[in-house]
Order: structure tokens, then sequence, then C-alpha cells
């Protein structure tokens, strides 16, 4: 699997849609980013995730020392990601949003009997904040594209966010209605956006994807 970005510290991927981050439980999940990564860079580690069904950039690091810096830059909120998406029905930004973004505030916990959903819970759930604007561009009928910044990284907290606010995202067999879901033939979210810095040079990194659809 050939990385957009490489150098002695750190790796970054485009992982396609339906492939898992790591291995899974089974034999039929063994394949997945960072096996196909490794078979190239024995060194290269996992920093963060992507759904199985989401798209998009995937940075790996070069060395236990890489590891443990970039998650640290990943804990302290210091990497920079956006994401793009279709989402069901026609979204418009509230009046008051600032430059066209907006914030859903809802925390976020697994629905333990029916898992690996998560739902919304004031009670119990961990805080999870989520930045979105609408983007001009090519979308289905009755659908509109959205860019996404996660100020917190729950476990389908883009996905559970845009549920929350009435919008899944289409291609969603979690979280949309079955009419959504029949609407694309994967989920429409993708990584398109990391910035950060080096943890070697110190220079500032940044890198796009675009939305394959």
């Amino acid at each position: 699997m050939e990385p957009i970005y490489a150098d002695d510290a750190l790796l970054v991927f485009v992982k396609p849609s339906g492939l898992h981050s790591v291995p899974g439980r089974g034999d039929d999940k063994q394949d997945c980013l960072s096996a196909r990564a490794q078979a190239r860079y024995p060194d290269a580690l996992i920093v963060h995730r992507l759904d199985r069904d989401t798209s998009g950039l995937m940075l790996m690091a070069r060395g236990k020392a890489m590891q443990s810096a970039m998650s640290r830059a990943f804990a302290s909120r210091l990497v920079h990601k956006r994401y793009q998406a279709l989402v069901d029905g026609v979204l418009i930004a509230p009046a008051d949003s600032e430059d066209g973004w907006s914030v859903i505030d809802l925390p976020i916990l697994i629905d333990w009997p029916n898992r690996p959903r998560r739902i919304i819970d004031h009670q119990h759930g961990k805080p999870s904040i989520t930045r979105w604007r609408v983007l001009a561009g090519p979308a289905l009928e009755q659908s509109t594209r959205v860019e996404l910044e996660p100020y917190t990284g729950r476990s389908h907290q883009l996905r559970v966010h845009l549920k929350a606010i009435g919008h899944p995202i289409l291609g969603d067999t979690l979280y949309a209605s079955l009419d959504a879901q029949n609407r694309s033939g994967r989920l429409l979210l993708h990584a398109s956006e990391l910035a950060f810095t080096h943890p070697v040079s110190g220079k500032a990194l940044f890198l796009t994807s675009p939305a394959p659809f």
C-alpha cells in the first residue's frame, strides 16, 4: 500500500472505505491498513483509527518513540482533522453561526445492549464536541455536503452527532434510516485534512485528500 507521505518518522495513507484500520476478530478480518503498511514498513505503528467504513487520511508512526510523540499530540488536540460527509436532507446553518461554523455539543455513551452503536446520554455520556459547516459542491438530491471538525475523538462521534441533529450520513448502516442507508453503497464520510507539527523537524505539515463522492 503506497503512502501519500513518507519519511523516517511518519507515514500517511488514504484508507479506502470498507478496510479495517487494525485487525479484527476472526480470520476474515485480518486484512487491514496496519497490516498492509507493515508489509512494506515493518516499523509502522498505529497512532489513531478510522471506522472501517470511513475513508481518508490515516497517520502511522515509525517506531515506538514516534508513536508516543504523535499519540501525545492527538491527546493534546495538537492534530487538526477535518472530514467531509454527505448527509440526509437539507441542512442549513443557524443564523448565529460564526463564519458558517456551528457546534454540536452532545455527550456520547456506548449503547451496551446494541454494541457497537453509541447513543446521546446527558447523564452518563462523555463530553463530545463537533464543529460543522455546510459546503458548496456536488450533492445527491435531498442531501447536504458538510465539513466536520471533531474537537473530541469519541468512537462514531461524527455519525452519532449528525444523527442527533436529524441529518444522518448517507450509507450509514448503524445510524441512518433504511432509505438513507440505501441511497449509497458506502458510508459517505471521508477524512479529508490532517495538519500537525512534525515531531522531528518541527515543520508544519498539512495533508489533504479530496472526498471520493
